[in-house]
């Protein structure tokens, strides 16, 4: 009895669990939808951007702006962005370990300081000896436009004073709702090169002057690099916990089906075993 009453008790427990990863992918996919139309509707500006910065740099020459000065990476910033939260499968895991593989080979030869955004990535790295300039750890999220222009600005402040050479981010690209691409790109020193490989033919179709309007876009190109991040990295963070949730909702049922199973094959035995000594009884009787 005492293992029927264990088996009852498990399997209302697993579907109490059930019941919560349901609703945590429910939630997931409400968000997942959310930051995924942010993506798609902001692909086309973020993918055009630097086509028209590289025709501009190109007219207005490489030293026009000090954003595009390239030096030798003595001290370098790495922007991480992870999330505040767990449940979402090797989303942080597969994150952390290769940017500590690109943080350990770039030590060799450069200063490192990190800048982290979300709470996974800031308990990771509390236990490295990188030194942490700036550390978002509540709210990835939720953060406002005036908290990513502030990022970007300390960014490239830090930059134009000489106190760091390169900027790199290391996120979660979003692809599709199944996979993401971990990435790690450089920021600053902006560099860009010629689309079509044909930049001679390139017309100046701009007023005022290419130099002037560099330094009014420049900012909010690096600002969008940041905001691009931020944004590829919620979206990929819904999809991978709507997807954990989904495979956990599917093995609490297939777990409860198992012990169910189990639970009415046991009350049969115990069944068959009474029905057995009663008859064992009648018959004792009858002689």
């Amino acid at each position: 009895m005492s293992t029927l009453i264990d088996l009852r008790r498990r399997i209302r427990s697993i579907r109490n669990s059930q019941q919560v990863t349901q609703a945590m992918k429910t939630v997931s996919t409400a968000k997942f939808r959310k930051a995924q139309r942010a993506v798609f509707e902001s692909r086309p500006y973020w993918h055009s951007f630097p086509d028209l910065m590289a025709r501009m740099v190109f007219w207005a020459g490489e030293d026009a702006h000090p954003l595009l000065a390239a030096r030798e990476e003595k001290k370098i910033a790495v922007l991480v962005v992870a999330s505040d939260k767990g449940l979402a499968g090797a989303f942080n895991s597969n994150l952390l370990i290769q940017t500590s593989a690109f943080l350990r080979e770039k030590a060799g030869t450069s200063e490192v300081r990190l800048l982290l955004v979300g709470k996974k990535a800031a308990n990771f790295f509390r236990k490295t000896n990188y030194a942490v300039d700036i550390t978002y750890g509540d709210k990835t999220d939720r953060l406002t436009g005036e908290e990513k222009a502030r990022l970007a600005g300390a960014v490239m402040s830090k930059y134009v004073f000489h106190k760091i050479d390169a900027v790199y981010a290391a996120y979660n690209e979003f692809k599709s709702i199944v996979s993401s691409k971990i990435t790690i790109e450089k920021i600053l020193p902006l560099d860009f090169k010629p689309v079509d490989g044909n930049s001679l033919e390139w017309p100046p179709d701009w007023e005022p002057e290419a130099a002037g309007l560099l330094r009014t876009l420049l900012p909010l190109y690096v600002e969008s690099r940041i905001h691009h991040a931020l944004s590829e990295s919620q979206a990929a963070e819904q999809a991978a916990r709507m997807m954990a949730m989904d495979t956990a909702t599917q093995n609490a049922e297939e777990l409860i089906t198992d012990m169910t199973l189990l639970l009415n094959k046991i009350r049969q035995a115990s069944i068959t075993k009474e029905l057995l000594e009663i008859m064992t009884a009648v018959e004792a009787l009858a002689k």
